[in-house]
């Protein structure tokens, strides 16, 4: 089975940070054209626009996980179960997410731009093979390097690289999330905000996007693996159009390693620590 992601780096891997880029696939299979209602240029709003090559442009030698089929065809950051009933006759019944009502679940279902996205609605067995085939894939192949960092280094570190649309009416430009600190230790959080603060960038923590079910299902601080989200406004990198890389991309590519170098000597530090018990 051809795999829908890119797994770039060793395995085990070389450093304690583990990197995933979900959102930024470009690939559309033909089916979503055949099914969409609306132009393929509506989904791009979808896409974390290029985050794929900005996170590769900082990786140096760690493992990273990127998704290369788009979105919309189905998303990697929620859990299997936010199925919307609204488009999917497989979904189950009961109690709805925020995300799944507002049509962002497992399989998206509108955009606030374009409004409903698909001409028909899917049969279970579709969105189940979609499953199978793109999102446990993902989840397993993550979940892999990051037990084999763990079990190298004794502790590691998941950055979940996504980007954003320029927020309204805030100077936040970038937004660390860890779930209230559920899925990380804030000494990594720490070494993030210094990262930002040193590049003088306005950040949030958790507001307005704490992280998602990638974030809830890999982070496990207590087991020493730690999961931190990081939110990049979109214009900070790409042109005016918000389209291709623009000529910040450079700059933000080097804040994005110096993120990644706080993060992994954090790690080291704690697994020095940690050795030494």
């Amino acid at each position: 089975m051809q795999l829908s992601f890119d797994a770039v780096g060793e395995l085990p891997p070389a450093s304690p940070v583990v990197l995933s880029v979900p959102h930024a696939g470009r690939d559309y299979p033909l089916p979503l054209h055949d099914a969409l209602r609306v132009p393929l240029t509506a989904l791009t709003v979808l896409e974390d626009r290029f985050v794929d090559q900005l996170a590769l442009a900082a990786r140096r030698d760690e493992t990273a996980i990127v998704q290369r089929v788009a979105r919309a065809w189905i998303d990697l950051n929620r859990a299997e179960h936010d199925r919307d009933p609204r488009l999917d006759d497989g979904a189950p019944a009961g109690h709805l997410s925020a995300k799944v009502r507002s049509g962002l679940g497992l399989v998206p279902r509108r955009t606030t731009a374009s409004g409903e996205l698909w001409r028909r609605r899917l049969e279970g067995d579709e969105v189940v093979a979609r499953i199978a085939s793109v999102h446990r894939p993902y989840h397993e192949a993550l979940a892999a390097a990051l037990t084999a960092a763990k079990a190298r280094f004794g502790v590691a570190v998941l950055l979940d690289i996504h980007s954003m649309p320029p927020i309204a009416g805030s100077r936040t430009r970038i937004v660390i999330g860890d779930r209230f600190g559920r899925s990380a230790s804030h000494r990594f959080v720490r070494r993030m905000e210094a990262a930002i603060a040193a590049r003088q960038h306005e950040y949030s923590l958790n507001v307005p996007y704490a992280g998602g079910y990638i974030l809830e299902r890999h982070g496990n601080p207590r087991q020493h693996i730690h999961a931190i989200q990081l939110e990049i406004d979109r214009s900070l990198y790409l042109d005016g159009r918000l389209d291709r890389p623009g000529t910040g991309f450079g700059h933000i590519a080097a804040l994005v390693r110096n993120i990644i170098d706080g993060l992994e000597e954090e790690a080291l530090d704690q697994s020095t620590a940690l050795a030494a018990e």
